[in-house]
């Protein structure tokens, strides 16, 4: 990835489903932390570094983010509550800051799933209202926006909604991202969290793909000189 131009990666334990509905058992968080502090030694500071501790272990993922010094950990449920494989998985948004702040870990951001995938919302399923909850209640520094579930397309205007709702707030896509969909959404959202298109024939089970990873770069690029051209010229459609 970083050999292809990605300067960002997310750490997880995707490879250890079915997950764990509360806390992961503590050889995951010892041996995420020995990956991650390999991956830091390997690329520094030059790589932002995030830690994701499935299904939802936020206290096991700050652990890790300090170990490796990482930039941030995503929370699946920071507030509210969600029904998922795994039965009701809850957000503790208070424990996680108090945590965090115990820890001295303050500069690790929390960047938490609004409405998360794989899952459906015990309670509110207004996306709008979830959001302002999840930063004005919950303190969380990013709001992530997906799919229904991993590789499928996050809806636009629930992205929308989003921005519309936490200004100010950085917004992320969390899933089907590609090539062929960057454009839409510069200029749209902060972020985006990219996995699936990364693989061998778009399937997680199989190698990453050095050539997607350098299209998607690529597209990348292209996208951002496009909407640089367009602000620089706000008379043109699309600004």
């Amino acid at each position: 990835m970083v050999a292809g131009g990605i300067d960002s990666c997310i750490i997880e334990n995707l490879g250890d489903a079915p997950f764990a509905q509360g806390r992961t058992e503590p050889e995951v968080a010892a041996c995420m932390a020995v990956v991650a502090d390999r991956v830091r030694q390997a690329h520094g500071e030059a790589l932002s570094l995030g830690i994701n501790v499935l299904r939802n272990d936020v206290a096991a993922a700050l652990g890790v983010a300090v170990a490796c010094a990482a930039d941030f950990v995503r929370v699946n449920v920071h507030v509210g509550a969600a029904w998922t494989d795994q039965g009701l998985v809850t957000g503790s948004a208070g424990d996680t800051l108090r945590r965090r702040r115990l820890l001295g870990a303050e500069g690790v951001a929390i960047a938490a799933d609004v409405l998360v995938k794989h899952a459906v919302p015990a309670g509110c399923a207004d996306l709008a209202g979830v959001a302002r909850e999840t930063v004005g209640r919950g303190h969380a520094d990013v709001i992530i926006v997906s799919g229904r579930a991993t590789g499928q397309l996050t809806d636009l205007s629930d992205v929308d909604s989003a921005v519309a709702a936490v200004p100010g707030t950085p917004v992320w896509v969390g899933s089907g991202v590609t090539p062929a969909g960057l454009s839409a959404l510069v200029g749209r959202c902060h972020g985006a969290i990219v996995g699936t298109c990364l693989h061998l024939d778009a399937d997680t089970e199989k190698p990453l793909d050095p050539g997607r990873i350098e299209r998607l770069v690529a597209a990348r690029e292209t996208a951002l000189a496009g909407f640089a051209a367009c602000v620089a010229q706000p008379g043109q459609s699309g600004t």
